[in-house]
């Protein structure tokens, strides 16, 4: 799961995908700005068919944050 939530980053924020780690801060070290990140989750919807609850989503400060409530969804 790691590595498509890092090829989706990668691509949505123009970055390399080598500097995107589990640790990375999605706001502070990626750059993205609230735009941003409501097209990255937009996009992790669709490709999923899943919602993301605004609760959720208020947690979502790092990659890892974004990895864990993925693996948590029904397949």
């Amino acid at each position: 799961m790691f590595e498509e939530v890092k090829a989706i980053l990668a691509k949505q924020l123009r970055r390399d995908p080598q500097t995107i780690t589990l640790q990375s801060e999605i706001k502070k070290d990626l750059g993205a700005d609230s735009l941003d990140i409501l097209q990255l989750l937009m996009r992790v919807e669709d490709e999923y068919g899943i919602v993301i609850p605004d609760q959720e989503l208020a947690g979502f400060k790092t990659v890892a944050n974004v990895v864990a409530f993925l693996d948590k969804q029904p397949k």
